[in-house]
């Protein structure tokens, strides 16, 4: 198994600067690049401040002059949101820029209030047409001459300038989580992504069993990596109650992604409140011992043990997810732990 950092600047009201929160953004990568992770994974989200990340390819590129292994991936462009020219070209031209480092990840998007804003309302469920016609395209533009006749996307023939570094191409990762996904992502030979949000160590089994018919389905195909991406907190053994400010810390997180999920708020300047307290007290995902439960919340130990099942199912690649409403400091305590004292256990 092999290890990835996901994060975004995460900002809420009150909060630092985004100018200090992207510095601190670097430091999380380089940390990462020198303890021995493989990619770093940064996302595309419009007009939220919970996740400021309007452009992956812009971050990827400064941090690409900052670091010298780690492997930059996008996780993920959002399809609807993209002509594939520019998208296929840009990308490349990322390749280019950090000498044969893009990851390349894709997705059909989630949040309603970004389709509201970008897509001339199109229902966010309806993003999977543009993933499904954008794959081929990149590929197609990233090769050499292509023209695309379909449903969502037309354009004459046309190639990708700059072509990317890496040969034969880039790795495709594909957002997945229904099994018509996962099919169409091993089917066209791209790698998968996969979270199980709020749900436990089941919904990881599930997603993996999902992955694993596909491929059983497409015996023709080589097997694709699969990535896990999991909200990640580390507290010391000589702590037992360690736990509790990476599951308050992920109530919080949840309770501000639920309200932008739900899209029932005016935003100010960026900001919504998050669903209160009460509004969730019933809902047993959001209760501090399910929180320990189920996300990657534990002692190093605990954690080693987590990962082994994980990779047994057959995962290839952890993601840690930063993502959590918690102080700079925190993050990083957090982080170097699992390098020092998770890590080891994995070759």
């Amino acid at each position: 198994m092999q290890f990835s950092l996901f994060l975004h600047m995460e900002r809420y009201p009150g909060d630092k600067s985004h100018q200090q929160l992207f510095e601190e953004l670097c430091e999380l990568v380089k940390i990462a690049e020198d303890g021995g992770f493989r990619a770093a994974w940064i996302g595309e989200h419009h007009g939220m401040q919970f996740t400021s990340s309007p452009s992956p390819i812009a971050q990827l590129s400064y941090l690409a002059a900052k670091t010298e292994r780690i492997r930059l991936g996008a996780g993920t462009f959002v399809a609807p949101f993209w002509d594939p020219i520019r998208l296929a070209g840009e990308a490349a031209l990322l390749d280019v820029i950090s000498g044969g480092r893009l990851e390349f990840g894709i997705a059909r998007g989630a949040y309603q209030f970004e389709f509201d804003r970008l897509t001339d309302g199109l229902q966010a469920s309806e993003g999977g047409e543009a993933l499904r016609e954008m794959v081929p395209a990149i590929r197609g533009l990233w090769q050499g001459d292509y023209a695309h006749e379909g449903n969502v996307y037309n354009f004459p023939t046309t190639t990708s300038v700059p072509k990317p570094l890496q040969q034969p191409l880039p790795p495709i990762w594909i957002a997945a989580r229904d099994p018509a996904s996962h099919d169409f992502a091993v089917k066209n030979g791209c790698n998968v992504m996969v979270t199980a949000l709020m749900k436990g160590d089941e919904e990881v089994a599930d997603l993996a069993r999902k992955f694993n018919t596909a491929c059983a389905d497409h015996p023709q195909v080589d097997r694709p990596e699969l990535m896990f991406l999991r909200h990640t907190y580390v507290h010391e053994e000589s702590d037992p109650e360690g736990w509790q400010p990476g599951a308050e810390a992920l109530n919080r997180f949840y309770r501000y992604f639920m309200a932008w999920f739900k899209n029932d708020q005016q935003a100010v300047d960026g900001f919504f409140e998050p669903v209160s307290e009460e509004a969730v007290a019933d809902n047993p995902e959001f209760s501090l011992d399910s929180l320990h439960r189920n996300m990657m919340i534990g002692t190093p130990s605990e954690l080693v043990e987590r990962l082994k099942g994980y990779e047994e199912l057959g995962i290839t690649e952890y993601s840690y997810w930063t993502d959590n409403t918690l102080p700079f400091e925190e993050k990083k305590r957090s982080l170097e732990l699992f390098i020092k004292e998770v890590m080891p256990h994995f070759g």
